[in-house]
């Protein structure tokens, strides 16, 4: 298998919001989908909106379950100040924020919101994170 990802589908219980907290609040770039599911193009990897009981059955798994999903997804800025901007930014969008940015044991800055969906996001600063 070749050392990349190519699409993170999450499966979201309400299509038209979770597009418009991804597109609106997020500012991610939307790309030209059928109405049963949205992609935004990050980089050379997508990331897909999907109905959570279309991905179960796609799967050949139950839609039941809550809770912790085990996994978060990361978005590394600049600077702690930017976090914490965007921590106030997606606040207003709908995002719980479950830890307000703080200081790291790794030298770093992070918060964590959950989505509208409840889907985990880190945002971090990380001096020495090449990727920003």
């Amino acid at each position: 298998m070749e050392p990349r990802v190519s699409l993170i589908t999450l499966g979201v219980a309400d299509l038209d919001r979770a597009t418009r907290f991804y597109e609106q609040c997020l500012g991610l770039p939307r790309l030209k989908t059928p109405p049963s599911v949205t992609f935004f193009e990050l980089g050379k990897t997508w990331l897909a909106l999907w109905s959570r009981e279309s991905l179960a059955a796609d799967a050949g798994l139950s839609a039941e379950g809550a809770g912790f999903r085990g996994f978060a997804l990361a978005h590394n800025v600049r600077s702690p100040a930017e976090v914490d901007a965007l921590l106030e930014h997606v606040a207003k969008f709908g995002a719980t924020i479950t830890r307000p940015g703080h200081p790291t044991d790794w030298g770093g800055y992070s918060g964590y919101f959950t989505d509208p969906d409840g889907f985990l996001w880190e945002l971090a600063y990380n001096p020495d994170f090449p990727h920003v």
